[in-house]
C-alpha cells in the first residue's frame, strides 16, 4: 500500500504538468485575442491560467472532491488583502447575509456618500476577499462609506436568491443610514459585471419606494442585462475572447438559472422565444438600436431558429423581467436615477449594455458613457495587480472614481 501511494504521489506533478499542456493548447487553439489589446502576451499567460485552474476544477468536481466554481472561489480568495490603513474595515451580517463595511477613518464633520457594493463573477465565483482591495481603494478615494454585499451563489444556490440576498441587504442599510454615517440623498449603487445586472434589478425594483431614501444613481460596469438575444454583433465578434467566453457565459447562465446545459444550442439559436414575445421586445433587443460603428456588415442577421415548446418551457425564465432589466416597462425605465455606463469594446456583453443605455436615454435618464477601446470583459478586478495589471483596469477605476466624486 505505501509503494501504491508512492507511485500516485510520484505521478501528481505529471498529472499536473499534463493538465497545464492542455490548458495552453486549447487557448492557442479555442482564443482569439484582438490586436486593440494591449499586453496580448500577458492575457495570454492569464487566460491560459484561467483554463488550467478550471480543468483542475473540473477534474476535483469529477472525483466528487468539490465543484469547480468552489474551487476556483478557494483559490480566489487566495488573494493578499492589503492592509490599507486609511480605511476602517468591519465583518457583518445582516441577517445571514454576510456583508463587509469599508469606512475612511479621518474623521468627517459630514455625513458622506454612500455606495452599494455588488461584485461580479457570473453568478459562480468572486466573493468579499477577492473584491476587497477594489472595494477599499473605491472608499478612500472617493471618500465613501462602502457597503460590499457576499451573496449567495450558483451553483450550490439559484435565482432569485443573488438578487434577493443583495436586495435585502441594500433595504437594511438604506433604511440605517445614518448609523454608519451615510447622507440619505447621496447613495450610489454600484456593481460589475454580474453584479452591474444586480444594480439595473435593484434600482428598478427600488423605484417607487416612498419609505426609503433614493438612490442617487448607478454605476453599471459592463452589466448583464440580458440573455434573450444572443446573436447580437457582439456575440458575434467575441465568442471566444479570453476570460468570458461564449461557453462560459452559457455555463453561469444555465447554473444560475437552474436550466440544463443542454438546451444552450435552443437558447443560441432562440427556438425557446415565442414569436409574440419577440414582437413585443424586438424594439429593445435588436441590433437595429445599437450605434453603426458597432454593427458589422459581415455580422449574420437575427433570425430565429423554429418556435421549441419543450425548450421554452425549460429555459422561459429568461424571458421573466425579474431576471432581465432591459425589457423593464417604459414607466419603470424613466424613474431610474442617472447612470455611469462602462463598455468595453473586447466583452460579449458589450452590446446588452449599449440597449440598456439606449433604453434609459430614450426614457430622459441621464447617462455617462465610458467606453474602453482596449477594454476586456473583467479586467476592473485586475487593476491593481501590478504586473498582471493593464492600462484600461486602472482607467476604468479612475473613471468610476472621477464620477462618483462628482455627484
Amino acid at each position: 500500500m505505501a509503494v501504491l501511494w508512492l507511485v500516485l504521489l510520484a505521478g501528481l506533478p505529471v498529472f499536473f504538468l499534463g493538465v497545464l499542456v492542455w490548458a495552453v493548447l486549447e487557448h492557442f487553439r479555442t482564443a482569439q485575442v484582438p490586436r486593440v489589446l494591449q499586453h496580448r502576451a500577458k492575457v495570454r499567460f492569464l487566460h491560459c491560467m484561467l483554463l488550467y485552474t478550471m480543468a483542475v476544477g473540473n477534474i476535483l468536481e469529477k472525483l466528487r472532491i468539490c465543484s469547480m466554481p468552489r474551487f476556483l472561489r478557494f483559490l480566489q480568495d487566495r488573494v493578499t488583502i492589503k492592509n490599507n490603513r486609511e480605511v476602517v474595515v468591519t465583518d457583518l451580517r445582516f441577517g445571514t447575509i454576510p456583508v463587509r463595511l469599508f469606512r475612511p477613518k479621518a474623521a468627517s464633520s459630514s455625513l458622506r456618500r454612500g455606495i452599494l457594493f455588488y461584485h461580479g463573477g457570473g453568478s459562480m465565483f468572486g466573493s468579499l476577499d477577492s473584491y476587497h482591495n477594489l472595494c477599499s481603494f473605491l472608499a478612500r478615494e472617493t471618500d465613501s462609506v462602502l457597503l460590499s454585499v457576499g451573496y449567495r451563489k450558483a451553483p450550490e444556490h439559484h435565482s432569485p436568491v443573488a438578487v434577493t440576498d443583495c436586495l435585502n441587504a441594500s433595504i437594511y442599510f438604506l433604511k440605517t443610514l445614518e448609523a454608519y454615517g451615510v447622507d440619505p440623498s447621496r447613495v450610489v449603487a454600484c456593481g460589475e459585471s454580474f453584479g452591474g445586472g444586480i444594480v439595473a434589478l435593484i434600482t428598478q425594483t427600488l423605484v417607487g419606494r416612498t419609505d426609503l431614501p433614493q438612490i442617487r444613481a448607478q454605476v453599471l460596469i459592463y452589466p448583464f442585462t440580458q440573455a434573450i438575444n444572443l446573436q447580437l454583433p457582439s456575440y458575434q465578434q467575441n465568442p471566444n475572447v479570453p476570460f468570458l467566453s461564449l461557453q462560459l457565459m452559457l455555463t453561469c447562465m444555465c447554473s444560475y438559472l437552474a436550466i440544463d446545459v443542454s438546451w444552450k444550442d435552443a437558447m443560441l439559436k432562440g427556438a425557446c422565444i415565442p414569436r409574440d414575445f419577440w414582437d413585443k421586445h424586438r424594439k429593445w433587443l435588436s441590433s437595429d438600436n445599437l450605434p453603426k460603428r458597432f454593427r458589422s456588415k459581415d455580422q449574420q442577421p437575427e433570425t430565429l431558429a423554429p418556435f421549441n415548446e419543450a425548450a421554452y418551457l425549460e429555459t422561459k425564465h429568461i424571458l421573466d423581467v425579474d431576471n432581465v432589466p432591459l425589457i423593464a416597462e417604459d414607466k419603470i425605465i424613466a424613474q431610474l436615477p442617472e447612470a455611469f455606463l462602462v463598455t468595453c469594446e473586447v466583452d460579449i456583453v458589450r452590446d446588452d449594455s449599449l440597449l440598456y443605455k439606449k433604453r434609459l436615454e430614450d426614457q430622459g435618464v441621464r447617462v455617462t458613457w465610458y467606453h474602453v477601446e482596449d477594454g476586456f470583459h473583467g479586467c476592473l478586478v485586475l487593476f491593481d495587480k501590478m504586473f498582471f495589471s493593464f492600462p484600461c483596469s486602472l482607467n476604468i477605476m479612475n473613471a468610476v472614481v472621477s464620477y462618483v466624486k462628482g455627484l
